[in-house]
């Protein structure tokens, strides 16, 4: 065999070697694990989609108010927005047709849903107090206002301290007026007579301003036939508000029956204490002595008599 040949056949050799290596490494190889398919866009929108539209039908119409609103100004479509909430506010409307043409008694801002408190009229407090009460504000400090922990909604005896003095000649204190419920504490309003806030939700800095500030004046929802003996207790002496339990669940019904509070007044009257004033009972004044007319007298040193007719 010559050494060409030989030369031929180690070439072919070396080739086919070369080919059984490769075809060893790939039958070596782990296989490979499937590639997932895309989720196609479109899918994707379609199932949104449809749970959208699971979820805005268990929604509720809610009419809000688009942007301010002055006092007097008749409403129009551009005014209002129906927003869909999970749960819709008691007495809210549903539709723009119901509230179309209304005007309101006070400014209402943007973002406030209506009802038919907003076409009441009165300010806050009117719509915080009873037919037969009356809103009185108080001067306070953190003494008389119990070290500043008075809240709206909270009920007050209102305590009296009466100083000696010549037309006073024994000190004293008493309750004026027991169970009187606080309608606000300095900015802070409490609810309205329907449960619902007097005025909208303040934001969180505004109503931490708010806690910052110290209050100076209450108010505090009075029985009219009781009104005027608070200003004459303000006057008088010395004030002070003691905070009652929230146990208490009569202080609700305290005054709220005109009627019924009758008695509550006469049980305070008698426990009044040496100012009959807040008693508001007449007070009889005192007659002077009528006596008969002296006639002339004769003074001799210390002696004095009678002149003889």
């Amino acid at each position: 065999m010559s050494s060409r040949i030989t030369i031929i056949l180690a070439g072919f050799f070396l080739v086919g070697a070369l080919l059984a290596g490769y075809w060893g490494l790939v039958l070596s190889r782990p296989p490979a694990e499937p590639v997932a398919a895309p989720v196609v866009a479109p899918q994707v929108a379609v199932v949104q989609q449809v749970v959208d539209k699971a979820s805005d039908e268990t929604r509720q119409p809610v009419v809000v108010l688009r942007r301010d609103v002055a006092p007097y100004t008749p409403l129009t479509a551009d005014d209002l927005l129906v927003e869909r909430l999970q749960v819709a506010p008691a007495g809210s409307f549903q539709t723009i047709e119901q509230v179309l043409g209304r005007s309101s008694w006070r400014a209402l801002a943007a973002g406030t849903w209506l009802d038919h408190g907003s076409f009441e009229a009165g300010g806050p407090l009117a719509r915080m107090i009873r037919p037969h009460e009356r809103a009185l504000a108080l001067a306070i400090d953190d003494v008389i206002g119990a070290a500043g922990q008075l809240s709206p909604g909270d009920y007050v005896d209102v305590l009296l301290y009466l100083r000696e003095e010549n037309s006073n000649p024994q000190a004293s204190a008493q309750v004026v007026l027991p169970a009187l419920r606080l309608l606000s504490v300095g900015k802070q309003l409490g609810l309205a007579n329907d449960g619902m806030p007097a005025e909208p939700s303040l934001e969180d800095k505004a109503r931490q301003e708010q806690q910052r500030t110290p209050a100076r004046t209450v108010v505090l929802a009075v029985p009219e036939a009781l009104a005027s003996r608070l200003l004459l207790a303000a006057q008088a002496g010395s004030l002070r508000l003691a905070v009652r339990s929230a146990e208490e669940k009569r202080l609700a019904r305290y005054w709220a029956d005109p009627q019924g509070s009758a008695k509550e007044v006469d049980s305070t009257n008698r426990e009044l204490y040496r100012f009959s004033q807040l008693a508001q009972t007449p007070v009889a004044k005192p007659v002077a002595s009528l006596s008969a007319p002296r006639g002339m007298q004769i003074i001799r040193g210390n002696q004095s008599s009678q002149p003889t007719p």
